[in-house]
Parts: C-alpha cells; sequence; structure tokens
C-alpha cells in the first residue's frame, strides 16, 4: 500500500494540520515509511504467543469493589438551598 499526494493532503485536512506544499513530498515519503513497517509486521508469525500488556510479568493491584457513599454525603449537600435527607431539591421543570 502506498499513499499518493492527494492522500497526504487529505490527511492533513482530516487531521487540522496546516502542510505547505514542500512539505507534502516529505510527508508522503514518511507515510509511506510507516505504511510499510506495518506491512513487515504482518509477516511476523505469532502463533501461540500470548496476549501481553506490558513486557515484564506482573499482576495488577486490585481493590475490593464495596460500595459505599463515601462518608461525606453530609459535606457534599451542606451548600445546598434545599435538601431532604441526602439529596438535593429542585423545583418541577417537566408538566
Amino acid at each position: 500500500m502506498s499513499v499518493d499526494v492527494a492522500t497526504v493532503r487529505r490527511i492533513a485536512h482530516l487531521a487540522r494540520i496546516a502542510v505547505s506544499e514542500g512539505e507534502v513530498p516529505h510527508l508522503q515519503g514518511e507515510l509511506n515509511a510507516m505504511l510499510a513497517f506495518v506491512e513487515q509486521l504482518s509477516e511476523v508469525n505469532v502463533e501461540g504467543v500470548e496476549p501481553m500488556t506490558s513486557v515484564t510479568p506482573m499482576q495488577m493491584k486490585k481493590r475490593q469493589d464495596v460500595v459505599n457513599d463515601g462518608e461525606i454525603a453530609d459535606d457534599i449537600v451542606a451548600n445546598a438551598p434545599a435538601t431532604e435527607g441526602h439529596f438535593f431539591l429542585v423545583p418541577k421543570v417537566v408538566e
């Protein structure tokens, strides 16, 4: 796959990047080099290779999934003009 001059201009337009006429050939070469590298990657045999999230094996730190009210409900509604319990009271806007 190769990128032509029109595609470079379109990519620049979509990315909202100002590209002068002198920069277009250079960007075309850069984009073609990137695509060539991606094509090389498709030749690598990855059968049997487990997907990884890191190059070093590690376990993610996990916390207990506990539901609570944050223990600051009173502080949250303290500045509200009208509350009931730990809820904000607002005027009815739909009839």
